[in-house]
């Protein structure tokens, strides 16, 4: 809907391979190159929605040749499972026992380093991924030569677990953390006309009215800003005009899931069931 009434030839606001980084998020990927060649131990935190994804596909993407950028996404795996998607991520075989897919990933690290090759594993949600499985993937990296470097991407609460004491032989080996911060009204501004620019849009699309409620809405959050914008967007399609403006904004915060109020929140979560009570 929205190519067809904005004629366009893809699709606005959406995260691919050649999304161009914030100069935020690449002062963090630079540091990010420099940490994959000694051999290091990175963890990026930020609140949902903060733009943590783009910078995780910038790493993908970035050299695909050179850098080998094993993904896990799934963070509420056992060793035993992640252990067996580390090997079908590098194309080896998962059968057999841990200790047999451990040294198949040794060998494999080691073949890749002779080869001229890094290795960047990304774990996403890390705030999720139980402790012990996190040290003894931390046990198997000490036996792969120094052209890796372990991304962590986790959520702030992700920090006070790595600062209990119990914790220390995995902090004590971070070489680089970073915070990815919310956008400041001038960013989102800037990602916006970026985003316009990427598809032949003219900034004037959006109304300077239209920009600050999304930013003032959106408090920051990429993601958020994301949405608004398509959601806006929609709005115009619907409405034959291909000027956004602050009515179109504000019926997309309209919607029950933009309007937060504090008053509404259950004390404990709510849980629904198809069962019968029992008569008593």
């Amino acid at each position: 809907m929205i190519r067809t009434h904005f004629g366009l030839s893809s699709n606005p606001f959406t995260t691919t391979k050649d999304t161009a980084l914030m100069e935020h998020q690449q002062r963090h990927f630079d540091i990010l190159k420099v940490h994959s060649q000694q051999g290091g131990l990175c963890v990026i935190l930020g609140e949902p929605g903060t733009g943590k994804t783009v910078l995780k596909n910038a790493i993908i993407h970035h050299n695909p040749k050179q850098w080998i950028t094993p993904v896990i996404n799934r963070s509420l795996h056992t060793w035993h499972n992640m252990l067996r998607m580390l090997c079908q991520a590098f194309g080896l075989e998962s059968n057999g026992s841990d200790h047999r897919c451990e040294q198949r990933l040794i060998n494999c690290a080691r073949s890749l380093n002779g080869k001229g090759k890094q290795i960047i594993p990304i774990i996403d949600d890390a705030q999720l991924i139980p402790i012990d499985a996190l040290r003894k993937l931390r046990l198997l990296l000490e036996d792969f030569p120094k052209n890796h470097n372990l991304v962590l991407l986790g959520q702030p609460d992700f920090n006070a677990t790595l600062q209990l004491r119990v914790n220390e032989d995995i902090r004590s080996r971070i070489t680089y953390s970073a915070t990815v911060e919310r956008l400041a009204p001038e960013g989102i501004n800037t990602f916006i006309h970026s985003q316009l620019d990427l598809v032949g849009l003219p900034h004037s699309t959006f109304t300077d009215a239209a920009l600050h409620l999304i930013a003032r809405s959106s408090e920051g959050a990429l993601r958020a800003v994301k949405n608004l914008c398509i959601g806006s967007m929609i709005e115009a399609g619907r409405e034959s005009t291909k000027i956004i403006d602050t009515k179109q904004v504000n019926a997309v915060l309209l919607q029950p899931h933009w309007r937060h109020n504090q008053q509404q929140e259950p004390k404990e979560a709510v849980f629904y069931s198809n069962q019968k009570a029992e008569q008593k």
